[in-house]
């Protein structure tokens, strides 16, 4: 509820601020200043999609061609496993922010020393900030599955840390957690009976208090290839892969009757439910590590190329569409995908080395669908793709969807008519592709633009046939998008914006600055 609350809260700043301004307090040099701080405020709150660097790479790019690279491709947040001092110093005035990471190996000399964290986060997080955007520190790395040894230093260490942060006035700045492996919830499907390995609760409540203390995420690395290899024949594949399911094939949580179409959805709410139990219902699910590998060795089947590019493509698509969970609707994981580059130095099993969507080099291992997207990959490894059909969809729902993009979705269905170029195969998946793909060049190919609930998917293959030109594949297309209906009312509002009340900006900057800290960070 307390996600519900806080979203509401902010919505009656958005209104208070508009009635302000409409009203003719807030003076018209004041416009412009306010209303970037609040677009900035707004860009922060929202979910994104980041991505894993590690560095066991043989021709790994330098730190400076690495943060160009980044640049290029618009990754605005990635997560680093050290404070690589390099890395951090490229990052410098740009706009990436980065999660750095500590040791496992160094858990126990921080935990023992408040005066050895006070040194790392000097070292590795106040000599860069704010030139470089630190948003968070991951302490250690699923911890208490893989070195349960230094269980019980982990929370120490990370106080400690947490205590140099507020030394340095930074604490409210950049969150503090560690990421876990998903093997610490037990039986979680359905989702509502998950729960906290029980042999873990002494460290995991007290984590969590602090979690919740702090305003910090409960990191998870969440991986439905391995929940799919677990359960073969049990669970779907495409219920992995993100792709539609009839109804039937939909997971059902038998207790809350929340369906479920996809495995990763499931899993991040029984951390959710697995939290619940213990009376946590305040700390939000970060995603620290997903993804699929794109080849593995004869054990690893379905280590591909095309299931590693459906589930990164679906997943990013998942999170830009803030459609949240079955439990938490209302509230959006950003997602770290595992990871940018093939770790090639890493040499067994196979699949280890092949969970990255490009080689050290820079060059793409496999070309993702979700050029277009605005906020991720937006210059994609692609040169032009398009919108189709799904395989498998029924012939009811494509229908379906046809009808509305030949109706109100306005697109160019001319060519689809009797004796026109397309009319050819006279079917509904064929006309259907023809439709979505000329609306989504229409709406300026974004990944939100390529949906029509479920049935269609972006493509990097030219659908084109015979005489038959795609509107992708047209010289002249028409990439405007369209405008949402309530542009014209915003740009009104705005334009009304007068007065001047001397100091009053101050004030409402700092109070955005501070319901964000404070409940949206």
């Amino acid at each position: 509820m307390f996600m519900a609350d806080f979203k509401s809260f902010k919505a009656f700043i958005f209104l208070l601020l508009l009635l302000l301004f409409n009203t003719g307090i807030l003076a018209k040099e004041e416009e412009a200043e306010v209303i970037a701080e609040l677009k900035k405020q707004e860009e922060d709150s929202q979910p994104f999609v980041g991505l894993n660097i590690g560095t066991e790479v043989s021709d790994l790019l330098s730190p400076k061609d690495l943060v160009s690279f980044l640049q290029l491709q618009k990754i605005t947040h990635i997560r680093l496993y050290d404070a690589n001092s390099d890395i951090l110093r490229a990052l410098a005035h740009t706009k990436i922010r980065v999660i750095v990471g500590v040791p496992n190996n160094q858990l126990l000399a921080i935990g023992s020393s408040n005066t050895t964290a006070a040194t790392w986060i000097e070292r590795n997080v106040v000599d860069f900030y704010p030139e470089t955007l630190i948003s968070a520190i991951s302490v250690g790395d699923e911890v208490l599955t893989t070195v349960p040894s230094s269980a019980p230093i982990l929370l120490p260490a990370i106080e400690s840390l947490y205590n140099a942060l507020v030394a340095s006035n930074l604490h409210t700045l950049i969150k503090i957690s560690t990421p876990h492996a998903a093997s610490i919830v037990l039986d979680p499907f359905p989702p509502s009976q998950a729960f906290f390995n029980q042999t873990l609760t002494p460290i995991i409540i007290p984590l969590l208090q602090f979690l919740s203390r702090t305003g910090s995420p409960l990191m998870m690395n969440l991986y439905p290839y391995y929940v799919f290899m677990q359960n073969k024949g049990v669970v779907p594949l495409e219920n992995s892969l993100f792709k539609p399911l009839t109804p039937s094939k939909e997971m059902v949580d038998p207790n809350t009757l929340l369906h479920y179409t996809n495995v990763l959805d499931a899993m991040v709410d029984a951390a959710y439910f697995s939290m619940k139990n213990l009376n946590i219902t305040d700390v939000v699910v970060l995603v620290t590590e997903s993804g699929w590998p794109s080849h593995g060795d004869s054990k690893e089947p379905f280590a591909t190329i095309d299931n590693a590019d459906t589930y990164n493509s679906n997943l990013i698509k998942h999170v830009y569409d803030r459609t949240g969970t079955p439990f938490h609707p209302e509230i959006t994981s950003s997602v770290y995908i595992y990871e940018l580059f093939n770790e090639d130095l890493i040499t067994t099993p196979l699949s280890e080395a092949n969970w990255g969507l490009f080689y050290g080099n820079s060059t793409p291992v496999y070309l993702l669908h979700v050029s277009g997207s605005g906020s991720f990959l937006a210059k994609d490894t692609t040169n032009q793709t398009y919108c189709v059909v799904m395989d498998g969809v029924d012939t009811k729902s494509l229908q379906a969807a046809l009808d509305w993009a030949c109706g109100p979705g306005r697109s160019n269905c001319s060519e689809i008519q009797p004796g026109e170029n397309c009319y050819q195969p006279n079917n509904v998946k064929n006309h259907a592709s023809y439709a979505f793909d000329s609306y989504y060049q229409k709406a300026g190919r974004t990944v939100w633009s390529c949906d029509f609930k479920g049935v269609a998917m972006i493509t990097t293959t030219d659908p084109s046939h015979g005489k038959c030109i795609f509107p992708g594949s047209k010289k002249e297309v028409n990439n405007t998008k369209m405008e949402s209906p309530s542009s014209n009312t915003t740009s009104e509002a705005q334009s009304r914006l007068m007065g001047n009340i001397h100091g009053f900006q101050a004030f409402m900057i700092l109070l955005i600055s501070l319901v964000t800290t404070n409940c949206f960070s």
